[in-house]
């Protein structure tokens, strides 16, 4: 059966070393094994780095594409919005002309911005046409079916939501006060509000701590944390053992996102049981039901930021209330394996294949 799904697929996003969000989906595929079911080589489109070492990379990845296309079946085009958007509009528009069946795998939080506000008419008639040359098209969740739809159409898009291993159950002690914000450390990730409240929840509650664990984009706001340093600690960028330790030992995750295509960083917390607080954006609604599994705030508002904080640290009960409903929602809607079969039922429909189900 797995050799009748032995798809070639070769597979573009930014390079699995980049810290970010699509690597992160990409590495947990790989971790979960899809290299193993499928015939998969990845493509990075771009390293961090200067502008120069990037379009350096870009140039590499196109070539190197080019040589491979001949040899595969599907194209995986993994893209955000700005910059991303255009790199990746290249390589679907060359899988297109070379008659491949072409994913698009739409990531950006930020798309409706760009798209809007960015774009002239010929810019945004442009991006319909790119757009629709995939076969399919995926969205991290329910809102972005909708924006997304308005472009190309309802129909011809598919709502899969990144997914991660669920580890092990373990228990979590509530009321440590400790907070944990996992990812980029920039003012789009609300990393200012977040500090802009932290002084007055700390005269609440005198031992809040706040770890910040992630890379510095924005050096202002780097000498802000330091200044707060007795309760504000910077872990740098976490993987594997350093990530799970903090995992474990806080009981509350915090994602201000003032725009968010969905959230690896929070499926991570809601796996780990904490109490989340997280922005009322993009597609964290589908991942958070509010006072269910965790509590959502208006993106860019302090007040309700520090409100949400404030419940949480003041109410152990109500914190573990959350994250034990997170964990059972992690369960049931987020494990990768459920997410894999589901890509492999994508491919399967472009391929004019029947999925498992339909067998």
């Amino acid at each position: 059966m797995m050799a009748e799904r032995k798809y070639r697929v070769l597979m573009v996003g930014p390079d699995r070393s980049v810290h970010g969000g699509i690597s992160g989906v990409v590495n947990n595929y790989y971790k979960a094994g899809l290299d193993r079911m499928i015939d998969l080589r990845y493509i990075g489109t771009m390293k961090e780095g200067s502008r120069a070492a990037k379009l350096l990379q870009a140039g590499k990845a196109y070539l190197s594409f080019l040589a491979a296309l001949p040899r595969y079946d599907i194209v995986h085009v993994n893209m955000a919005s700005d910059a991303s958007y255009y790199r990746k509009s290249v390589f679907v528009i060359t899988a297109h002309a070379f008659g491949k069946k072409t994913v698009i795998h739409q990531h950006g939080g930020n798309f409706p911005e760009f798209y809007e506000k960015e774009l002239g008419d010929r810019g945004r008639a442009r991006v319909k046409r790119v757009l629709s040359m995939g076969d399919a098209f995926l969205v991290l969740g329910i809102a972005w079916r909708d924006f997304f739809g308005r472009i190309i159409g309802r129909e011809r898009i598919t709502v899969l939501p990144d997914a991660i291993r669920i580890p092990p159950r373990r228990e979590k002690t509530y009321g440590t006060h400790k907070i944990l914000y996992l990812g980029r450390l920039c003012r789009a990730k609300g990393i200012g509000e977040l500090l802009d409240v932290m002084p007055a929840l700390r005269e609440r509650c005198p031992d809040v701590r706040l770890y910040l664990a992630g890379v510095w984009e924005e050096r202002e706001l780097r000498e802000r944390a330091a200044a707060l340093g007795e309760y504000v600690t910077d872990l740098g960028w976490l993987d594997g053992v350093g990530k799970e330790r903090y995992l474990c030992e806080c009981d509350i995750f915090v994602m201000p996102s003032h725009f968010e295509g969905q959230s690896v960083s929070i499926l991570e917390a809601m796996a780990y049981s904490c109490g989340i607080v997280a922005s009322r954006t993009g597609g964290i609604p589908d991942m958070i039901a509010e006072g269910e599994t965790g509590l959502l705030v208006a993106p860019q508002s302090a007040e309700e930021l520090a409100d949400g904080l404030s419940r949480l640290l003041a109410d152990p009960v109500l914190c573990r209330h959350l994250g034990e409903g997170a964990r059972r929602k992690a369960e049931a809607a987020y494990a990768i394996e459920q997410n894999l079969e589901r890509l492999l039922a994508v491919y399967d429909s472009i391929s004019g294949r029947e999925s498992e189900d339909e067998r």
